[in-house]
C-alpha cells in the first residue's frame, strides 16, 4: 500500500493530547481523559493508544478530528488505558469496514495471544503491522521505529518518528533502565510519567519525575511533554511539577493537559 500525505486534512505538524491520564484509578475514576494522542505528521495522521473514550473525543474535539481520515493506529502496548477503544477506531477508520484503508501498528501479544484487537476487524484495515525490538516501518513520508522493547508487564515498545527532519519520541510505559535515554532522541519528546516519586518498597513498572529528570537531562530535547499522570502526579499539580523540572534542568518541560495541542 502506498499512503500519499493529505495535506489538505488540517495542514500542519501537530500534536493533541486526547487525554493524559494514566494508572488504573485516573482512567477509572476518569479524573483525566484517556483517549490517547492524536500526531499528525508530513500530512500523515496517527492516532497513538487509544483507550477508553478515544473515540467520543475525537468527534467532540474543536476543531473535529476525523477518524476515517487516519492513516495508521498504534499501540504501544495492549493495556485497556491504552487499548480500550481501539476496535472502535478502527471501524471508524474503516467506515465499518466498507473502505479497506489504513494500518494497525501493535505488539505481538495484542494481537495474537489474548488480544485486544478483534479477530473480526483483522481484514478492516490495509494491513497490521507487528511490532519489535528494533522494528522500522514507513507510513507514507513518516518513518516510525520502535528501538527496544520496554520493561512492562506486557509487550511494551516505545516509538521514534522521523519525517523531512522532524523527529518526535515517545516513551511509554516501562521501568526505567541504563541507557534508555539513547534509544528516544526526538527533539519533541513526550514522556509518560505515572509516578511522583518510586515506591520505597516495591518496584513499579512505570517511570517517575525522578527517570523523567534523567532522561531530559541526557537528551536535552527542545521541549519534553509530559503525560500519563498518576494519582500522586495529579495531586501535585503536574503543571507546576513541570515547570520546576524545566527551571531546574533549564529547558522547555511541559505537562500535558486534556485537550492541549501543540505544534511541532
Amino acid at each position: 500500500m502506498v499512503i500519499s500525505a493529505d495535506r489538505t486534512y488540517r495542514s500542519g505538524d501537530w500534536i493533541k493530547f486526547l487525554g493524559t491520564a494514566g494508572a488504573r484509578f485516573v482512567v477509572s475514576k476518569q479524573l483525566r481523559f484517556s483517549g490517547g494522542i492524536w500526531l499528525s505528521l508530513a500530512g500523515i495522521q496517527i492516532l497513538i493508544d487509544p483507550g477508553p473514550g478515544s473515540l467520543h473525543l475525537c468527534v467532540r474535539s474543536r476543531p473535529r478530528l476525523d477518524p476515517s481520515r487516519l492513516d495508521a493506529i498504534v499501540l504501544t502496548h495492549k493495556h485497556i488505558d491504552h487499548s480500550g477503544d481501539v476496535n472502535a477506531v478502527i471501524e471508524a477508520m474503516t467506515d465499518g469496514g466498507w473502505r479497506k484503508r489504513g494500518i494497525v501498528f501493535a505488539p505481538r501479544d495484542a494481537i495474537e495471544s489474548d488480544p485486544v484487537i478483534f479477530r473480526y476487524l483483522h481484514g478492516f484495515p490495509e494491513r497490521i503491522e507487528r511490532l519489535e525490538e528494533g522494528g522500522s516501518f514507513s507510513i507514507g513520508p513518516v518513518t516510525l521505529t520502535t528501538p527496544r522493547r520496554h520493561v512492562h508487564s506486557v509487550e511494551t515498545y516505545g516509538l521514534h518518528f522521523d519525517a523531512a527532519g522532524k523527529t518526535l519520541s515517545l516513551i511509554s510505559d516501562t521501568r526505567y533502565f541504563e541507557g534508555i535515554e539513547q534509544h528516544y532522541p526526538g527533539r519533541t519528546l513526550i514522556l509518560y510519567t505515572v509516578l511522583k516519586n518510586p515506591y520505597p518498597d516495591r518496584v513499579i513498572d512505570h517511570l517517575s519525575l525522578d527517570d523523567a529528570e534523567k532522561i531530559i537531562r541526557t537528551n536535552r530535547p527542545d521541549r519534553t511533554l509530559l503525560t500519563h499522570f498518576g494519582m500522586m502526579i495529579l495531586k501535585a499539580d503536574p503543571r507546576k511539577l513541570a515547570e520546576e523540572l524545566g527551571q531546574k534542568l533549564g529547558l522547555n518541560v511541559e505537562a500535558a493537559r486534556d485537550g492541549m495541542e501543540v505544534k511541532i
